[in-house]
């Protein structure tokens, strides 16, 4: 008997969990014709949290085992990748409802406050993706969204000849910089030590490796980033444009929030210099953005309260302007370090025309600072090309797809358990087992140290699936490697002893830096040829929401397929970037903006999995998929994706279209008689019923909805304000 293909549907949060309410019980119902199972995991922030704490299984380690089985296929919604206020704000939450949770201590001072502290630490930041994503990335845009997008272009703000934009990043002093790296010659033990002046050695961690592993260490000069900041910051002044600052605080969740915070530490220099002991006194933590300061303010008398304000509005008269993440509430660049993260926030510049918003509102040109080498020079390439040739056509545009070393924890997103600021001038290095130095850095107080580990199966995996992915295609692949970048020699190397073992036949690549092969995959675009880059996992991060932004409007319509390294399969939803103004516009009015087309896409991708997991005996799971597949389109040309205002098409309104065209595919489908006559009345019914369904979702518009909870919603509540059409419910639960 054929095996029975279970796919995992992951809880998550705000709007994607907020649209699951109404979509999974489609899906289920559909699908259980083709004996397939699906199931729930919760592995949203407020899962975690209740599960570090014993209130409910971790489901997050649950589905950590799963991945390394072959049988895993697992549809993974975008879930908060947590910062620290949200974190406190989701714990109040859950203690508000009744749980027994302690409060987040910042600064733990007892043991117990020391255990409490590191288990709710293991719920934020990018604490998900590392478990789930043991196989790299294949991300693309499938095509129906392609062909979409070109019937439908969205807007592309026009690029003025005399833009001052530009990338500034740092000359010397980074991670570029400093970078050294080593390959693993056999399995064993790595430790970081810290060694001050004195000698005195100081052990920072120990680590296993593996023999081929990579091993990189590299820091960054905090003197040299200040003076950096200075620099561009007076420069953004000279020229009046906009200072603006891109990091990724969420995943780079220790280096980053350090860098982030020397930002404020120079633009509001005078603020430190004027109230440096009340900043102290009331435990000011820049790292946390200047929201941490108003949070702290109350602490103070209100002439000292007072006396801030003034000096931070003199501030803002000497300083450059800042770009804004809300103009109309006032909230800066600076207010939050996860509030503009760099792979969504440069391609929302280039869509504006190379123009951020300004204090009042307006656009202007800005300096888009990315102070770390490594990659900043190929957002300074597509700036400079946009500058010269002018802003892309989403019609005459051709396609990036993306090969993304990311298994394991790999690179620079696997190195926050892996950074450190050292205690005093000093040296840090790598030691192996036998005492050898592999690397050390001289450093000074407060550098930013990091290491990050990559495998070497992660790294040969990486190189297979380009490979299969290039003859698949017929597409040239162009690995993003620099050999003047410690890191990236020692991959080339590998790349290259790897390619050797593959026919290579009719398979065209090529190795180039960054910059290089910006501009070698540019050309080809603006020519509407599509190109596959490789790359490794920080690069996979900003291409794949950087090219579908410019093709499509937005990454959350691409296809993001993580083939695990044990066999089985990850597929990723897309982008949730925009989920809380969601979730916050369907609890004041009853509308949900939410478009599932990224589960859509991912769930078609997941049904084929299936079929090959049952044995490819069971054809009716591929049915299932093509006749998604074939639902998807027609939903888009349609144009059933849910629109922003109350009164139009939501969420809800848009399930029952994809219901409805999957539903009269499989029931005019030849290819299994006995599935077309199990739909044909189903189709029937959600046809006839069409102007009934549609108005019992739209009568309970306009008006505000209880869901019980925006971190942990009632399921019960959320049920019904999700699932408001008595009609649609009948007929997709008596399938």
């Amino acid at each position: 008997m054929a095996k029975k293909p279970t796919i995992i549907w992951t809880k998550v949060d705000e709007a994607p969990a907020l649209a699951t309410y109404s979509l999974y019980p489609i899906m289920k119902n559909f699908v259980k014709h083709a004996g397939v199972e699906l199931e729930q995991r919760d592995i949203s922030l407020a899962g975690r949290i209740l599960a570090q704490f014993g209130y409910q299984p971790d489901d997050l380690a649950y589905l950590g085992e799963l991945v390394w089985k072959p049988e895993a296929n697992i549809v993974k919604l975008p879930n908060i990748s947590a910062s620290v206020p949200q974190l406190i704000e989701a714990i109040k939450e859950l203690q508000s409802q009744g749980y027994d949770l302690p409060d987040y201590p910042e600064n733990p001072q007892t043991e117990e406050e020391k255990e409490i502290k590191a288990k709710y630490d293991k719920c934020v930041g990018s604490v998900v993706n590392p478990v789930l994503r043991q196989g790299n990335s294949d991300r693309r845009i499938a095509p129906p969204v392609k062909n979409y997008a070109k019937k439908h272009p969205h807007k592309m703000r026009d690029v003025s000849p005399k833009s001052e934009s530009y990338v500034a990043y740092m000359k010397s002093g980074d991670f570029y910089e400093h970078e050294k790296s080593v390959t693993i010659k056999k399995d064993g033990k790595i430790r970081y030590e810290f060694v001050d002046k004195d000698g005195n050695v100081q052990v920072l961690k120990e680590i296993e490796v593996g023999m081929g592993d990579v091993i990189d260490g590299t820091f960054m000069s905090r003197r040299k980033l200040k003076e950096f900041f200075e620099e561009v910051i007076n420069d953004a002044k000279d020229k009046d444009i906009l200072f603006s600052l891109h990091v990724k605080a969420t995943m780079m969740k220790v280096s980053d929030p350090a860098i982030f915070g020397d930002a404020i530490r120079v633009y509001y220099k005078k603020l430190f210099e004027k109230h440096g002991k009340e900043l102290e006194e009331i435990g000011f933590d820049p790292n946390k953005g200047l929201i941490d300061l108003e949070n702290k303010l109350s602490k103070l008398s209100p002439e000292k309260q007072e006396e801030i304000k003034k000096t931070l509005e003199e501030i803002y008269k000497e300083q450059p302007r800042l770009y804004m993440v809300d103009s109309d509430r006032g909230i800066t660049n600076l207010h939050r370090p996860n509030d503009v993260i760099i792979d969504a926030s440069i391609p929302a510049v280039i869509k504006n025309g190379l123009q951020g918003w300004g204090p009042s509102g307006e656009t202007d040109d800005c300096v888009i600072t990315v102070p770390d080498r490594s990659y900043a020079t190929m957002y300074s390439e597509i700036v400079e090309d946009i500058k010269v040739r002018g802003q892309f056509d989403p019609t005459k545009v051709g396609t990036v797809q993306n090969i993304g070393l990311m298994a394991m924890k790999a690179e620079e997103y696997g190195s926050h358990d892996k950074t450190f600021f050292p205690p005093a001038d000093g040296k840090i290095r790598i030691v192996d087992e036998e005492g050898n130095v592999l690397m050390e850095h001289e450093v000074e107080k407060d550098d930013i140290y990091r290491s990050c580990h990559t495998k070497d199966i992660a790294i040969r995996d990486w190189v297979k699936l380009a490979v299969n992915r290039a003859k698949e295609t017929g597409l040239p692949i162009v690995f993003w490697l620099d050999s003047l970048r410690a890191h990236d020699r020692q991959l080339i190397e590998k790349v290259k002893e790897e390619l050797n073992k593959y026919d290579l036949e009719g398979v065209e690549y090529y190795i180039k830096p960054p910059r290089e092969a910006m501009k070698f995959t540019l050309e080809r675009f603006r020519k509407g040829l599509d190109t596959i880059s490789v790359t490794g996992n920080v690069l996979r991060d900003y291409l794949t929401d950087l090219f579908p932004i410019i093709e499509v409007g937005t990454s959350a319509r691409a296809l993001s397929i993580v083939p695990l390294i044990a066999g089985g399969g990850l597929f990723e939803t897309g982008a949730g970037g925009s989920a809380p103004k969601h979730v916050q516009q369907f609890v004041k009015e009853g509308h949900l903006r939410w478009d599932s087309l990224g589960e859509f896409l991912a769930f078609v991708e997941a049904l084929k999995l299936a079929y090959k997991q049952a044995g490819s005996e069971n054809e009716r799971i591929l049915v299932m998929a093509e006749t998604l597949s074939k639902a998807v389109e027609r939903y888009l040309d349609n144009d059933k994706t849910p629109k922003r205002k109350v009164g139009q098409l939501d969420t809800r309104g848009s399930h029952y279209w994809l219901a409805r065209y999957w539903a009269e595919e499989l029931a005019a489908q030849t290819k299994d008689a006995e599935l077309a006559k199990i739909f044909e009345p189903v189709a029937a019914k959600l046809i006839e019923n069409e102007e009934k369904i549609l108005s019992e979702i739209a009568a309970t518009e306009g008006s505000p909805k209880d869901i019980g909870g925006y971190y942990h919603p009632d399921d019960e509540k959320a049920t019904a304000a999700m699932r408001p059409s008595k009609t649609f419910n009948e007929i997709i639960d008596n399938l």
